[in-house]
């Protein structure tokens, strides 16, 4: 059974009468809310009968469907329906057998753009989606995703997305990470990137007229609509964050020649997964360093630290000092717990 653009409105109608916790629906009124839902969607002539409304309920209530837990209480010469559990809802349930069907047609469209330009994360994104979707032959996870399950704030991406799509002006609640209390912001947003299993949001923060303000989204306490005029913004998001590693660009900062030295060992893994695309390679006998051409920054400073002692700094002379200075802090703090 093909699920239709008004078979799902008929379909979330019904679904939302049913696990109304205050109220239960005679045959009648489930009628006229589907009805009027069909009738504020497509206007005239796309009304149905009680014959449909039951063969709806049925496909609910099977296999193919939902398997919804529908109740039926009889009051006088009416029938009342309801969820035995209002907390059960279509939208949190598992894709029924037609929805998977429509996804592997749709992955399998999708799937002949993968070796075609601009299509190169379709080879990776592919393979998840039919994990994660549970549409392969067999039904237990083959993929992990490296992710955050406790990360907070996530539950506000949706929102953020739509805002940047609708050109929605937000008034967000926010906590800075050094700051004891929170401060009402009102936000622009333009762009949504992760970066170290962490999701930052970027836009026009009112007071400091910056379109390049960026939020972190587990420091968002709230999220209101705003009804400012939305300013819109034309930055070239790929290009702003190609000179730097991570989310922050330090403001009036020119790129520098970052020069490390590597040692043996992690040679292989630093070729294979560049610290940048900038990463270039220059070999010296035995010797091998690599050049990136990047805005200095802190995710840099933590991303050299974090090869320590496999990677050393030769140039700029600043950065090699300040990374001295913590190796030398933190050598320090082993030092006192002996």
């Amino acid at each position: 059974m093909a699920i239709t653009k008004n078979a799902m409105i008929r379909y979330q109608t019904l679904d939302r009468c049913f696990k109304n916790k205050f109220k239960k629906y005679t045959v009648t009124e489930l009628l006229r809310e589907v009805n009027d839902a069909l009738f504020e969607f497509n206007g005239t002539n796309s009304s149905i009968q009680k014959r449909q409304l039951y063969d709806d309920i049925r496909f609910m209530e099977s296999d193919q469907g939902w398997s919804i837990p529908l109740e039926r209480i009889r009051e006088g010469r009416n029938i009342l329906m309801s969820y035995y559990d209002s907390d059960f809802s279509i939208r949190k349930q598992p894709l029924n057998d037609d929805e998977k069907s429509k996804l592997r047609t749709a992955l399998e469209v999708l799937s002949r753009f993968s070796g075609a330009p601009q299509f190169e994360w379709v080879q990776e994104t592919l393979p998840i989606l039919r994990d994660k979707l549970q549409l392969s032959s067999k039904h237990r996870e083959f993929i992990k995703l490296d992710s955050n399950p406790d990360l907070k704030g996530i539950t506000y991406l949706p929102v953020l997305y739509e805002a940047i799509e609708k050109q929605q002006v937000l008034s967000i609640d926010y906590k800075h990470f050094k700051a004891s209390d929170s401060e009402e912001i009102t936000f622009h947003p333009y762009f949504l990137k992760e970066y170290n299993k962490r999701w930052f949001v970027f836009g026009r923060n009112e007071e400091s007229t910056q379109n390049n303000w960026n939020l972190a989204l587990d420091r968002i306490n709230k999220i209101n609509y705003s009804n400012h005029l939305y300013f819109p913004d034309e930055t070239d998001w790929d290009d702003y964050f190609f000179d730097i590693v991570g989310v922050t660009k330090p403001s009036n900062r020119p790129k520098e020649l970052i020069e490390l030295d590597l040692e043996k060992s992690i040679v292989p893994y630093i070729l294979t997964k560049p610290l940048h695309p900038s990463q270039k390679v220059q070999l010296y006998g035995n010797q091998t360093k690599i050049t990136i051409n990047v805005i200095p920054n802190f995710e840099l400073t933590a991303l050299i630290l974090s090869y320590c002692p496999f990677v050393t700094v030769l140039k700029p002379d600043y950065l090699k000092a300040e990374i001295t200075e913590l190796l030398k802090t933190s050598l320090k703090n082993y030092d006192s717990l002996r």
